[in-house]
């Protein structure tokens, strides 16, 4: 009674210095943090629950079907159960990391790793079990248990990577982003600036992947998204929403169109379906609230709001930029029957970008403000899907909307007048989709087909001073001024249509899988021809010896090109990019992975990618992959289809799952990446990193103490040096330096890399938990090499500009004294917060 009673007491006091902190949160924000942060681990030793629960369900992978007398039991103890008619299980077991198996007759035994079991919310887990082959004996199902490490994707069985939701959450230096964890996976990068999220996959451009988030795409995953370009500043997506996430940077699944170099599918999981329940996440930078329970016995939900607080840290630290954003979430699971599911999903974002005059006017501040815009973007996601579970197999319907507004607006000096305005930009894209695909598993063949359609639109407002007029020390024109100044509208229909095979052979030793499919559009010249577009693809995977499997696969895929390049008009109003073609790569990978346990994995694989139709710009003869990306909008220009690129590697990872309280993951990449512009010449983009290591590794180190570091090289990124005329001529309408497009990508940074850890402290009480954890960002200070920044030269008291005749600034520029700025950084970001669940 006495330590019901005291556990009782800390779960109020704990409630209470959440409110309390929440409502103070923007006065002393980081003292009454650390206040708080003091007090609570006064209790650290004030454990009173020993139990937690892990609910879930037990499928067929291929039917979908619930397992009946599934059982599912946590390694290393007896606790365990067997599933319900509906497939359905529930466990009472001690608190702290697990391992939790399933095993039924005529199944592969499946683990998952490292789940965490509170005294907070129940851990919700599910599993989806491939079936072993129907002929073989006793004997060798047992010698082949990790087959489904190794191959339980028929689809898509090589180059392939999992993350879980524990993996995202307590990734050092992850900030809970999916987007950043995703990095630390073999063959992915994060892009050339340690504050994007450009996600680069074997050397294609962030625009290249595609996005599902329960079956359903989602083109925005970042806020201040670069429109055209994909990438962002940090993820929109709730961690705690997610099931799990699967990489596939090759033999993707016929069913996913427009992606040229990886599919995301992230699953979520279902609200509790016990009681109301849910987390509040805090830290410097940002809060974050997640509900989740029952609406009825059919019915659960998940429902999340975000908001930051980042504005406050850089006025604090009086940087001149306030980045400011919120964003929602919601799932909604209704099961109609026991054959008929209906989920309803939604995720949006609001994102400002101001800037603020500093206290202390330096030259690098000066040139924020005068080389970034003011950016508001806002966007969405919502939809609703369908299962029906049908004879050997299921029916899914995925109807859903989303849209994507992006103003930016930028003046000279940042005098907002009118006739200092060098961009004006105000665009929305929309997406209305339906998506119908059947999916069976009839004697061992597994096999899908189905049909794709979508309602787009598109419209434009753009004003940007791209160039000022260039002229030599004679005076002689060199390159007229660049003004774009248009408005657009389009609107048209995108329709596809796919079919996907599969099959083990031999004894289940060969995997053979097989697809086709075809899009088309009613706005590009040859759009609805469907040969224009036809891309099989092709895969295997053979069982070489009891441990060792050879993978392999070619395929060829098509992604329509960017919205800004469509919607693009000329000074006559003509849409000049109608004949654009459809973007082509072909995809070549081999190679082997050795799995001797179910916890342990190498895989090594060798790729490469042959790109055509791949668009150029008219104005600069050079390809978009070699644009690079900023916050605002790319592809306002007329362009050709006719690129080419190539990009071609070798990639190394290693994992061990949790055992004995330690994991690790290892990955090595190897690769170059080339595109060539008007003059067919191949040259390194600006993706060429050249090489990627990653290393993570975590240790349990008992009493609810975890510790996890991490460590990324890369090497450097290729860049461009300045024009030094242009730059001249530019400058002042432009706030940055004009690129000498004839010295494309010769010069290269210093390689890239960066040490983070983090350190969790996990406390339980009678009905919540704690998690308080601190987490930073490259610890070992290293420093990372920007791109130099191009301005003027500034007076004494940095008032205006210092001039090379003591005379006034010319608008052209022709007395100023250039300058480079250092871009090198030491990034060190602590971050000390919490996660309250109850």
């Amino acid at each position: 009674m006495a330590t019901n009673k005291r556990a009782d007491e800390i779960d109020k006091k704990t409630k209470y210095i959440l409110l309390y902190f929440c409502a103070k949160l923007l006065n002393n924000m980081m003292l009454r943090f650390a206040i708080v942060f003091s007090f609570i681990l006064c209790f650290v030793n004030a454990q009173a629950q020993t139990k937690g629960i892990i609910l879930g369900a037990v499928k067929d992978k291929n039917t979908q079907q619930a397992i009946e007398g599934a059982v599912v039991q946590i390694e290393g103890t007896a606790d365990g159960n067997t599933t319900d008619s509906n497939g359905n299980y529930r466990i009472e077991t001690s608190l702290g990391a697990k391992n939790i198996k399933v095993s039924y007759l005529g199944y592969a035994t499946q683990i998952k790793y490292n789940i965490i079991v509170s005294s907070g919310n129940a851990q919700i887990v599910n599993f989806e079990l491939d079936e072993e082959g129907k002929n073989l004996n006793e004997v060798v199902v047992k010698d082949n248990k990790s087959r489904s490490a190794r191959a339980a994707d028929m689809i898509t069985p090589m180059s392939t990577q999992r993350l879980s939701t524990e993996e995202i959450k307590s990734n050092p230096g992850g900030n809970f982003d999916v987007s950043r964890v995703i990095q630390v996976l073999p063959g992915v990068s994060g892009g050339a600036a340690a504050n994007r999220n450009d996600i680069i996959v074997r050397g294609g451009a962030p625009n290249e992947n595609v996005y599902y988030l329960d079956g359903i795409e989602i083109p925005v995953l970042n806020h201040f998204q670069t429109q055209g370009a994909s990438g962002g500043a940090t993820g929109i997506l709730n961690v705690s929403f997610i099931e799990d996430v699967q990489l596939s940077s090759s033999a993707f699944d016929a069913k996913y169109d427009n992606t040229l170099a990886s599919t995301f599918n992230i699953k979520q999981r279902q609200g509790n379906p016990e009681k109301l329940g849910g987390n509040v996440r805090l830290s410097g930078t940002e809060l974050a609230t997640t509900l989740e329970g029952p609406l009825s016995k059919k019915t659960t939900f998940m429902a999340s709001a975000r908001r930051s607080y980042l504005q406050l840290l850089f006025e604090a630290l009086d940087l001149p930029i306030r980045p400011e954003y919120w964003d929602f979430q919601y799932k909604v699971t209704h099961k109609i029957d026991n054959k008929t599911t209906l989920n309803f999903i939604g995720v949006g974002a609001i994102d400002k970008f101001r800037l603020a005059t500093p206290k202390e006017s330096t030259p690098e501040n000066v040139y924020i403000l005068r080389s970034n815009p003011k950016i508001d973007q806002w966007n969405y996601t919502f939809g609703v899907s369908l299962k029906r579970l049908i004879k050997n197999g299921y029916l899914n319907v995925a109807l859903s909307r989303n849209m994507f507004n992006n103003e930016a607006n930028q003046f000279e000096d940042n005098i907002e007048e009118e006739t200092k305005r060098t961009l004006g930009l105000q665009s929305q894209e929309i997406e209305n989709k339906l998506r119908i695909d059947v999916n069976k598993y009839v004697n061992d063949w597994k096999f899908s087909y189905g049909i794709v359609g979508q309602y787009v639109k598109f419209n434009i407002g753009l004003f940007n001073k791209v160039t000022n007029e260039v002229r030599d020390g004679s005076g002689n024109l060199i390159a007229p001024a660049v003004t774009l100044n248009y408005n657009s509208a389009i609107d048209f229909f995108r329709y596809g249509a796919f079919g996907q095979v599969s099959k083990r052979f031999f004894n289940e030793k060969l995997l053979l899988s097989g697809g086709m499919r075809s899009d088309m559009n009613s706005f590009t010249t040859d759009g609805n021809n469907p040969l224009q577009t036809l891309s099989p693809r092709l895969s295997f995977s053979y069982n070489l010896l009891p441990k060792w499997d050879v993978t392999g696969s070619v395929g060829s895929y098509y992604k329509l090109p960017i919205y800004t390049n469509l919607g693009y008009r000329n000074s006559s109003n003509d849409l000049v990019n109608k004949g654009m073609k459809y973007i082509n790569s072909v995809h070549y990978a081999l190679g082997v992975q050795f799995i001797p346990r179910d916890d342990w994995r190498f895989t090594l694989e060798g790729f490469y990618k042959d790109y055509n139709n791949y668009p150029v710009s008219n104005r600069t003869g050079i390809s978009l992959a070699n644009q690079g990306a900023d916050f605002t909008s790319v592809g306002n220009e007329a362009v050709s289809s006719t690129g080419k690129g190539r990009t071609y590697g070798v990639e190394l990872f290693v994992q061990q799952k949790l055992i004995k309280k330690t994991f690790y993951a290892f990955s090595a990449t190897v690769y170059r990446s080339e595109f060539s512009g008007s003059n067919g010449i191949l040259i390194p983009s600006s993706w060429n990193f050249g090489y990627l290591i990653s290393t993570t590794i975590g240790q349990k180190l008992g009493k609810g103490w975890e510790l996890g570091l991490k460590y990324r090289l890369a090497g450097g990124a290729p860049y461009t040096p300045y024009d030094p005329i242009a730059s001249r001529a530019n400058y002042l309408i432009t706030g940055v330096g004009t690129l000498n497009f004839n010295a494309l990508n010769s010069q290269t940074l210093k390689p890239f890399q960066q040490a983070d850890i983090r350190i969790d402290k996990k406390i339980n009480f009678k009905k919540t938990s704690l998690d308080l954890y601190l987490d930073i960002q490259n610890f070992a200070r290293f420093s990372s090499e920007g791109v130099p920044n191009y301005t003027f030269k500034r007076n004494a008291d940095n008032t205006g500009f210092a001039t090379t005749d003591g005379n006034p600034i010319k608008a052209d520029g022709s007395n100023a004294i250039p300058v480079l700025l250092n871009n090198d950084n030491t990034t060190f970001v602590p971050t000390i917060g919490f996660i309250f669940e109850f």
